[in-house]
This record gives structure tokens, C-alpha cells and sequence, in this order.
């Protein structure tokens, strides 16, 4: 998927709303790891679980910033 595709106003401000809200639980998760780590209480299974979650929101992150960006032409 690219920038190419023209989107209503509204499609832009959905992508853009659902951008924050994920970079903003990508944030919590990273906040929530390194708490857990301060006080010793993250075990290796919730880790995984964490680490897989924050993929998923970068993946789709990178997705909508895709959509969002208009292509560069170098």
C-alpha cells in the first residue's frame, strides 16, 4: 500500500485519529515494560506477550503512516 490513493477528508482524520491512539498505547506499552522491570515483576511470558503487541502496533503504525505520506519521488 502507498500514499498514491486519494482519501476524503474524513478517511484522513480516521487514519490520523487511529494513528495517535495506537503510537499512544505503543508509549503505554513501553512505559508498562519498564516499570515492570524496575520492580522485578515481569515474567518472560508476559514480556513475550508485550514485545508481540508493541509489533503489532508498529506494524500497523507503519501501515497507516504509509497511507498518510505521500510518496517521495527521489
Amino acid at each position: 500500500m502507498s500514499g498514491n490513493r486519494h482519501m476524503s477528508a474524513g478517511e484522513e482524520r480516521e487514519l490520523r485519529e487511529e494513528l495517535a491512539r495506537l503510537r499512544l498505547e505503543h508509549r503505554q506499552l513501553d512505559q508498562e515494560v519498564t516499570e515492570a522491570l524496575a520492580a522485578g515483576t515481569l515474567d518472560s511470558i508476559r514480556a513475550q506477550r508485550l514485545k508481540k503487541r508493541k509489533l503489532v502496533l508498529k506494524d500497523r503504525i507503519a501501515v497507516i503512516e504509509d497511507l498518510l505520506l505521500p510518496d517521495i519521488i527521489a
